[in-house]
């Protein structure tokens, strides 16, 4: 078994992932992780691990590590609504990433205005297994948390 560290995409409140308010997250439908409450500034969203950048919108990205483990990153609840505006990205879909390298600017206060939550849920993609995780301790009691520091482990 693998296991691989993820690192927070961005800084803020470290979150379990049920504490998100968005069911498809909460829930673990889309997979298993941690979430992020960003402070309310413009934030450097970084990769959570190294990879090749499988898939690359504006408000979210997915990376595919070596082991075949694909991360999610989602900039806001339901931000796909904007159509890219308060999102700058640095590097273009199929690049290789290092974990820690900064993929996107999120203007929070942007999301913010436009009455988005801007919370960042960042989950193993079709991950079944909770247990499988194992959450940080910023992540178990709800404490800060900067960009780059392990968010969670996930084991295959």
């Amino acid at each position: 078994m693998s296991e691989t560290p993820v690192l927070a995409a961005v800084g803020g409140r470290a979150l379990p992932l049920g504490e998100v308010p968005d069911p498809v997250f909460a829930q673990g439908m889309v997979g298993y992780g941690a979430a992020i409450d960003p402070p309310r500034e413009m934030v450097d969203a970084v990769a959570p691990v190294s990879g090749k950048l499988l898939k690359l919108l504006p408000h979210a990205y997915v990376i595919m590590t070596s082991e075949n483990i694909g991360v999610l990153v989602h900039l806001g609840l339901d931000t796909v609504g904007l159509n890219g505006a308060g999102f700058t990205k640095h590097v273009s879909e199929g690049d290789t990433v290092n974990a820690g390298q900064v993929v996107i600017t999120y203007d929070v206060p942007a999301i913010v205005a436009a009455g988005l939550n801007p919370v960042v849920p960042v989950v193993v993609m079709d991950e079944r297994e909770p247990q499988n995780i194992v959450v940080s301790d910023a992540v178990s009691t709800g404490a800060g948390i900067t960009a780059r520091e392990t968010l969670f482990t996930a084991s295959k």
